[in-house]
């Protein structure tokens, strides 16, 4: 089997609001997911019904080829680290680290521990002395040494600096290589993870937008540098994100750029480059909320 979690026609509602819309994919085996959108879009809802701890209004979802309500066979191979990760005031760090174990059969001590020192965590200090950037870290401890075959992040580093957020990814990508296993990050800092990233699912208001391999998704678009009348000969009937003219020069950033085309604007003597995947899903994003069409796949 392939498919970790399968989810159809998946609708969550509260009374008359429906938070989740009908919304059918599916993540694999050994891949690493970016779960994306806006606050509020309904990213957590999903999670939490893919952990069991909310169930949908309607639809089907099954993880691991089975429902995940009160199943443990399920239960035991996800680990799923919140955004706002509560531990019992009294524990110590050395407390959520044994307790963790309990619970992910895969959990690597040694690891574990490892991590504790490149986070420079003390073991001995209660939770709730802890900064917040310190219990983020506890978090994305427990997330990576738990190596369970569905690992989940749901933004797993507030309060850490940049040079924390690095070492995450570090560790991150480090693990996942020796030992695959499926990982959602759902974050807003889409540009920092874009690099890890092997699919990407975009949810905008309760429905899914985007669903896309992420190499395919950052060739989409791109951004065209050169003398403003072959810029525009070469843009002419293509989507523009944003054009910005300097001089006799014009920069223009577009989708749905060809082969043919950057064989054209090689002989015209223009620039290409690409564009973050942030700037191309906030894009995207945009134009789903103004009524008009996004690709989904």
């Amino acid at each position: 089997m392939n498919e970790v979690v399968e989810i159809k026609g998946l609708t969550k509602s509260y009374g008359k609001v429906t938070v989740i819309q009908d919304i059918s994919f599916s993540l694999e085996k050994n891949k690493i997911y970016g779960l994306l959108g806006r606050n509020g879009a309904g990213k957590t809802t999903i999670m939490h019904m893919i952990t069991a701890q909310l169930f949908a209004t309607s639809g089907d979802l099954k993880v691991f080829g089975e429902h995940p309500y009160e199943n443990n066979r399920v239960l035991n191979q996800i680990c799923f680290i919140k955004e706002s990760q509560k531990y019992p005031d009294t524990y110590r760090i050395i407390d959520v680290l044994e307790v963790s174990e309990l619970f992910f059969p895969n959990f690597d001590r040694d690891y574990a521990h490892s991590l504790i020192k490149d986070f420079n965590l003390p073991l001995k200090r209660r939770i709730k002395k802890l900064s917040r950037g310190m219990l983020s870290a506890v978090g994305i401890v427990v997330g990576l040494a738990s190596r369970a075959p569905l690992t989940i992040f749901d933004e797993p580093y507030l309060g850490l600096d940049a040079v924390a957020r690095s070492l995450f990814y570090d560790r991150l990508i480090e693990d996942y290589s020796e030992y695959p296993r499926t990982v959602v990050l759902s974050t807003h800092l889409i540009d920092e993870v874009s690099q890890l990233l092997e699919h990407v699912i975009v949810i905008d208001n309760g429905k899914l937008i985007i669903n896309e391999d992420a190499e395919a998704l950052r060739g989409r678009a791109a951004k065209v540098i050169g003398a403003a009348a072959k810029v525009e000969d070469l843009i002419t009937g293509k989507e523009i994100i944003s054009r910005e003219s300097f001089g006799g020069l014009l920069s223009a950033t577009v989708i749905g750029l060809n082969s043919t085309d950057l064989s054209r604007a090689e002989m015209l003597g223009l620039e290409i480059s690409p564009i973050s995947l942030q700037q191309l899903i906030v894009h995207l994003t945009n134009r789903k909320s103004q009524g008009k069409g996004v690709a989904v796949q």
